[in-house]
């Protein structure tokens, strides 16, 4: 099977898929799309990707999965080792509901602050086939809500060394992109986040996280 990764290497939603598929050990071709150029917005891209988003994972028998959490549910069917959802009811249960928490707290209130603040996004403060306009207060809330889920974080990694479920998972990826992503927003784990800081150390250990 002939599995392609439209990505961008800048991007971070493209950034969880990426990892993900190394952590599956999912060998795979890779097409870059230039965001800053609005390639995902024109017809050839379009054509393919009517959401006009990445990533976007297509396989040479006809499948196209256009977003993180369908190309995450295909990847876990089809290649079940390493289970990055959990094994049991209990830990799937656990790592579903901080793979959640994670995208609402975390990762929507970075992408909140950047694209209702920044002047290279203007008219576009959701990706998507659609143009929106910014909304400044948006903005301002991203940034309180994101300082809650860094706190929040800090203290749910007391005394674990993963997320959820007592194994590193899909919501460990989620969490190292969403931090990262911060820093486009000025935002970074201090030393008021021990434990955060040491989970993202630990994290920065495992080859995936360095692409």
């Amino acid at each position: 099977m002939t599995i392609t990764l439209y990505d961008c290497a800048t991007a971070p939603s493209p950034r969880r898929a990426r990892i993900l598929l190394v952590e599956k050990g999912i060998a795979h071709e890779t097409v870059q799309v230039d965001l800053r150029s609005g390639e995902q917005l024109g017809e050839t891209y379009r054509s393919l990707n009517p959401q006009c988003t990445v990533p976007a994972l297509r396989t040479d028998d006809g499948l196209l999965l256009a977003d993180n959490p369908a190309i995450a549910a295909w990847a876990e069917a089809r290649f079940p080792e390493p289970p990055l959802f959990g094994r049991t009811p209990a830990d799937k249960a656990e790592i579903a509901s901080w793979q959640w928490r994670v995208e609402f707290e975390g990762l929507m209130p970075v992408a909140e602050a950047l694209r209702n603040s920044s002047p290279a996004m203007v008219g576009r403060a959701l990706p998507g086939p659609v143009d929106y306009a910014q909304i400044p207060a948006l903005a301002e809330r991203g940034l309180q809500r994101l300082q809650h889920f860094f706190i929040t974080l800090d203290q749910h990694l007391q005394g674990r060394d993963f997320i959820a479920g007592g194994q590193f998972s899909v919501a460990d990826i989620t969490a190292v992109v969403a931090v990262d992503f911060a820093r486009v927003v000025k935002f970074r784990p201090g030393e008021q986040h021990p434990q955060l800081m040491r989970w993202r150390a630990a994290m920065a250990q495992r080859p995936s996280m360095q692409i």
